[in-house]
């Protein structure tokens, strides 16, 4: 795929995930969200996203497919994340879900953000600014 294609690709799903967040999220994760309640928190993510981008940047269109699976069907709630008990079958053990990958960067970001702000930013808005800020180190690299 060539970089124009690859750039158009990654636009389109930006966009998309952009305007499912809209509907999903009735109160709307923006910028300085969590200013107040921990101001390092989307430095901590930006920081820590960058680590594993910097390493393996094909992560970054996987980041964005997790984060669009996650808001398709009840909206951005960070189940997609939750693994699966001897009693439950979760949701990223389904058909759908078993070719995500990145689970990997999204642990790694909530285990810096919990040793700063300890139960105070949710799993769902942490995949959501990983996957934004994942595109966004990787299109600024395309130009």
């Amino acid at each position: 795929m060539t970089s124009p294609e690859l750039l158009s690709l990654i636009f389109f799903h930006l966009t998309l995930v952009f305007f499912v967040l809209d509907l999903a999220n009735a109160q709307g994760l923006k910028v300085g969200f969590y200013q107040q309640t921990c101001p390092s928190a989307e430095a901590i993510i930006k920081n820590t996203t960058a680590q594993y981008i910097s390493r393996a940047p094909s992560l970054a269109p996987a980041l964005l497919r997790m984060h669009f699976h996650d808001c398709f069907v009840n909206g951005c709630d960070g189940s997609v994340l939750i693994n699966s008990t001897k009693n439950n079958v979760a949701e990223k053990d389904s058909a759908p879900d078993l070719s995500l990958r990145g689970f990997q960067v999204i642990d790694g970001v909530k285990t810096a953000v919990e040793k700063e702000c300890p139960g105070v930013v949710s799993c769902a808005d942490i995949l959501a600014l990983v996957a934004r800020d994942a595109v966004s180190m990787v299109t600024n690299t395309i130009h």
